[in-house]
């Protein structure tokens, strides 16, 4: 074989070879979920399950990373500059305020792109004590009595606090009316010793270090205390009136665009609905959203239930009365730290 044959021949080879090991690479993705504070546990295994089966269905491998926090600070991280190919936080508004702060991050109708609202679970508020409930801890009524040691995040950086505050007005204001709910929330807010920035900074609070005699907690988090990590010191009161807590979830179009795994993020968030996920979600003590599976787990108490929707005007108009820099929280805590 002559020179220029021989050239030839490898160039050929080289190419084949080329073409190959970028098959091969093409082949493994790799995708950042930016999620809140209590959902370490269900992602990691629902991680697991996605992989195999995305890896059987398309051949691709799939690599998730997780990143956790307060469902706000997440948010703003995402805004900074964090690479999230999902979210999957606490609440619609902190996926709106990642698209209002930077144009073209995220699509303006993402909340419709996946069912439910894009909301594959639910949860909602629930109370968590210390094992004989010592302080008689029945309703809302009874965490703003005077001497009640109250642990909660804080809503400006936490989204179970932002479910956690309207949840309380809401009974307030069934129970007492309008006029008189900023009162009893503020009397709430008066009993808090700690403040973290995350649901989970909350419950490390009242469960490692001891402090406070009634944590407001996620249910989900609270069922995984009492059954898996609280060694029977802890029991679960559920309120008269709670609130439908709907945790959202979306891809970051700018960041998926740019590295080309929308598809795979699709994927990702659309397995959440399907009824492996579905019992996943129910293990780990969140609300399916299939009510065919729902049905599998009876441990959620059936209770009234507000939303955010229908009682109080959306979350842009409960953001702006309550969240908002001067809104009602903000105003309740400069009373409180005049007294």
């Amino acid at each position: 074989m002559d020179k220029m044959k021989l050239t030839t021949v490898l160039f050929v080879l080289f190419l084949a070879s080329f073409a190959y090991s970028q098959g091969k690479a093409a082949k493994k993705v790799t995708l950042l979920n930016v999620s809140y504070d209590p959902t370490r546990e269900l992602y990691q295994d629902y991680n697991k399950v996605f992989a195999e089966h995305y890896k059987a269905k398309t051949g691709v491998e799939v690599t998730i990373n997780q990143s956790h926090g307060g469902s706000g600070g997440q948010a703003r991280s995402v805004i900074e500059g964090n690479q999230a190919d999902v979210v999957t936080l606490a609440l619609a508004f902190d996926i709106d305020a990642i698209g209002t702060a930077r144009k073209g991050l995220i699509a303006d109708n993402w909340i419709a792109r996946f069912q439910q609202n894009s909301s594959p679970y639910t949860s909602t508020i629930v109370f968590l004590v210390r094992k004989g409930n010592p302080k008689g801890i029945k309703d809302w009524d009874d965490i703003v009595k005077p001497g009640v040691n109250v642990i909660t995040p804080d809503p400006k950086t936490s989204g179970g606090a932002r479910w956690n505050y309207l949840a309380a007005w809401a009974y307030a204001r069934a129970k007492y009316g309008e006029d008189k709910a900023r009162d009893f929330v503020k009397k709430l807010y008066g009993n808090v010793s700690v403040l973290d920035p995350g649901a989970r900074g909350s419950t490390n609070t009242f469960v490692q270090r001891g402090l406070g005699d009634v944590l407001l907690a996620w249910e989900n988090e609270a069922h995984l205390i009492v059954k898996e990590l609280g060694g029977g010191n802890f029991e679960i009161v559920t309120p008269t009136i709670s609130i439908l807590a709907e945790p959202s979830v979306t891809y970051v179009d700018g960041i998926v665009n740019k590295r080309g795994t929308k598809d795979v993020a699709i994927a990702y968030l659309e397995y959440l609905y399907s009824e492996a996920a579905q019992r996943i979600i129910g293990k780990h003590y969140y609300r399916p959203s299939n009510p065919e599976i729902a049905k599998e787990f009876p441990i959620f108490a059936n209770l009234k239930l507000v939303t955010v929707d229908k009682d109080f005007g959306g979350w842009a108009a409960a953001h702006k009365l309550h969240f908002a820099d001067n809104g009602q929280f903000d105003q309740i805590m400069r009373d409180l730290k005049k007294k």
